[in-house]
């Protein structure tokens, strides 16, 4: 992607809600004196998600030789801890929201690294991309056009399209399989190009050595080792590898697709001086969507991704005050009459995804 010229946001109605909104959120976590960052709850998670990822792969090399369902089956766990972790323990890290000690956002942000992501490139495509950008078309890349998708009405329209309410779920199964393939090493190289991820030369050099240490360790304790070392079949680990990373990706790809890419979402462009006619905050609510709140057990394996809105607005807090705090935004959002998209639950925001990907195609 090309760095475009950079899009201001213009709040044209001089509109209060994101400081009214943000005196009602610090007022609750003053009044009931809690701390923003993780709790002990955040912290079980934690451990609960990383060994849901790492156990089953250890199995592997401690009770070698396995059966070939039985090494299937752990790499199908592991591919539920690739999206545990990737939702619910990363995420919040990479946001600084995880702890108040930046070296404890690091290690826990760099869980992403053994799961076959890289850190740096996320931070750039997440925090800077499509956190402040959020589903403007050619900034977002969440929302960028591959494998023959078109999740913006803005983008090349292609007959195939008219399909992609089915294909698009087999393209989310190699979300994660694309980390270590390709799209690392072309992100790493077009940030750095382009200006979304300023480095010194020193840092650059850091960072390359960083990218390809990575990518080389998971290569070799996912692949190289269990067939050269532990003798198991090359194609068994090839086909567990791609379950796995269909697992992940599925999940990791809906769950944030279910918050953007639904009808009632918005997909401004920014006029001729590019800007948008519109704060940042209220931006967020048009562009993004919540779902299943009243589903305890999917915002919990979710990582609170199914209070999006919350998140957006405040990526600095941990998403285990999510549920609390969308009271307040829904409330705030009510009395200055606007937007709080909310389906009622995962296959209700589904649908909407659906329908929403056949109604992008029709606009051409």
């Amino acid at each position: 992607m090309q760095q475009k010229k950079r899009v201001k946001f213009v709040n044209k109605n001089r509109t209060q809600f994101l400081k009214v909104l943000k005196q009602r959120v610090d007022a609750y976590f003053e009044e009931n004196k809690i701390d923003k960052h993780a709790n002990k709850t955040m912290v079980f998670k934690s451990i609960v998600m990383l060994s849901l990822y790492t156990l089953p792969i250890i199995a592997i090399y401690v009770f070698n030789p396995l059966p070939n369902w039985a090494v299937l089956i752990c790499y199908a766990i592991s591919g539920f801890g690739i999206a545990g972790v990737g939702m619910g323990v990363m995420h919040d890290a990479n946001h600084g929201a995880y702890s108040k000690n930046k070296l404890v956002n690091s290690i826990m942000g760099g869980t992403l690294n053994i799961l076959g992501g890289f850190d740096v490139n996320w931070k750039s495509q997440h925090n800077i991309l499509h956190h402040t950008y959020t589903n403007i078309t050619h900034l977002d890349e969440d929302i960028d056009q591959r494998l023959k998708m078109r999740w913006s009405p803005f983008f090349k329209w292609h007959p195939i399209q008219k399909y992609q309410h089915i294909y698009a779920f087999f393209a989310y199964c190699l979300a994660t399989l694309s980390w270590v393939i390709m799209k690392d090493y072309k992100q790493f190289f077009t940030y750095s190009k382009n200006g979304v991820n300023k480095m010194s030369s020193s840092e650059y050099a850091w960072n390359f050595f960083k990218l390809f240490f990575y990518k080389i360790l998971y290569i070799t304790y996912i692949i190289l080792i269990p067939i050269w070392v532990l003798g198991y079949n090359g194609w068994l680990i090839f086909g567990g590898l791609l379950l796995m990373h269909a697992i992940g990706g599925f999940f990791l790809s809906t769950v944030f697709q279910l918050a953007h890419v639904v009808e009632g979402a918005d997909f401004p462009m920014p006029n001729d001086k590019g800007e948008i006619e519109n704060e940042w905050a209220i931006h967020q609510l048009a562009t993004t969507a919540d779902f299943g709140h009243d589903n305890a057990f999917l915002t919990w394996f979710a990582g609170g991704l199914t209070h999006q809105i919350e998140h957006h607005l405040f990526p600095d807090i941990c998403h285990v005050h999510y549920p609390q705090i969308a009271k307040y935004v829904q409330q705030t959002a009510d009395e200055f009459g606007l937007p709080y998209n909310n389906n009622p639950g995962y296959f209700a925001a589904l649908k909407s995804h659906i329908v929403m990907l056949k109604k992008i195609w029709l606009a051409k």
